[in-house]
């Protein structure tokens, strides 16, 4: 009873016979507990009648004898019957259960005349109570939570960075495009009603092989521009608009909130590598890239571009000065931070939401025990910020930490 299924049912696709025999046993736990315990009662009353039989011609008919046979048989069956089998299969459920049901099996098809008369009791007694036994196929499907458990719990029978893996995956679900996609501040644009000499000095100073394009306000997209198609049709330092206009490839908009599961099908089925974030307006919110997806699942994997890459800089008094344009969950996960992240996506909008007025350089703030101060601001926005440790809040101590 106390056999891993799972393990079990391995068991059985390598072809292991004691398993297959195992897990037949199992599908009628009604079925099996009566021929367990009707073998069990009866050499447990046997073996009792037999000792007090030899007590009695050793010692004769007396309360001596009695009282000895009764503490004899008992300790025999505690120590043969009971505790110590039990104990070895609770400990080595795995080698024990596929042993056994070679003779429990026989011993279920010879006593299942028994078998059946005694369940008939015991069905109308639950009947009575009403009662229903579990259905064991249905109760060994586990739920998402279940494996979300046995994965943590898991220890060393799974690598930590698989593990970590597998852990990611249930929560791609959960979080959304907003969550991963690099702010609008972020992305490298163009505007196509510049001058063709600021266009050819922008492309030609880009860090990304593939630039956004709009015409005179950025939530004007137009298309996507490659950089080096460009450049090669450039001459002597100038863009032909013509020709930037030709190799304009269409792009590719996501809906603000979808989940990264969905996306990353989306991305699948469209054949696409990122993608423009748009609220329900059409203004533009961001931009993901499957690489911002998988980076979810298994980790930062590559280098990131300057452009990209949040400011963190770590000081010897254990603070960071931070840009505030860094996303939380980011933050949460280089720096081992707990930053509420249910509301506000970046630094400079989690300062916001808690001064709940424009930031001024010198503010200071604290948020989820966390004390900030405002460094810099521009453009009635949090440029760079300053975190210091966790402070412990009232009643908690360091050990809660």
């Amino acid at each position: 009873m106390a056999v891993n299924r799972y393990r079990l049912k391995s068991l059985v696709k390598a072809g292991h016979r004691g398993a297959r025999l195992a897990e037949r046993l199992l599908v009628r736990t009604d079925k099996l507990l009566g021929v367990i315990l009707l073998g069990n009662n009866l050499v447990n009353a046997a073996a009792a009648a037999l000792v007090t039989v030899i007590a009695f011609r050793l010692f004769g008919e007396n309360e001596y004898a009695l009282s000895l046979a009764t503490v004899c048989v008992t300790f025999l069956i505690l120590v043969f019957s009971e505790v110590s089998p039990k104990v070895m299969g609770a400990a080595y459920p795995e080698r024990v259960a596929p042993v056994v049901s070679y003779v429990l099996s026989p011993l279920l098809k010879l006593m299942q005349p028994a078998v059946w008369f005694i369940n008939l009791f015991v069905n109308a007694l639950l009947r009575l109570l009403r009662l229903r036994p579990p259905d064991l196929a249905s109760g060994s499907v586990m739920g998402v939570e279940e494996l979300r458990t046995l994965l943590a719990e898991s220890g060393h029978m799974l690598p930590k960075a698989h593990r970590g893996i597998l852990l990611n995956l249930f929560d791609l679900e959960k979080i959304t495009v907003d969550d991963v996609m690099r702010p609008r501040g972020q992305i490298e644009a163009i505007d196509l009603l510049s001058h063709p000499d600021e266009l050819y000095q922008e492309l030609a100073t880009s860090h990304h092989a593939r630039v956004l394009a709009y015409e005179g306000e950025v939530n004007n997209v137009v298309g996507i521009v490659k950089v080096r198609r460009v450049l090669a049709h450039c001459a002597d330092g100038k863009v032909d608009m013509d020709t930037l206009r030709e190799q304009l490839r269409q792009p590719y908009f996501i809906p603000s909130g979808t989940p990264l599961l969905t996306q990353l099908h989306a991305f699948q089925e469209t054949h696409q590598t990122f993608g423009l974030v748009v609220d329900e307006y059409g203004d533009l919110l961001g931009l993901v890239t499957v690489d911002d997806i998988l980076e979810e699942i298994v980790g930062e994997f590559a280098a990131a571009s300057p452009l990209q890459s949040p400011l963190v800089i770590a000081d010897e008094d254990g603070s960071w000065l931070v840009e505030g344009s860094s996303s939380i969950r980011e933050l949460n996960r280089r720096l081992g931070l707990a930053l509420p992240q249910e509301d506000a996506r970046t630094l400079n909008g989690l300062i916001l939401e808690h001064l709940e007025a424009m930031p001024e350089a010198g503010v200071s703030v604290m948020i989820a025990g966390y004390p900030m101060e405002v460094i810099q601001v521009q453009d009635r926005m949090v440029k760079t910020a300053r975190i210091y440790p966790r402070r412990p809040e009232a009643g908690e101590t360091r050990a809660d930490l």
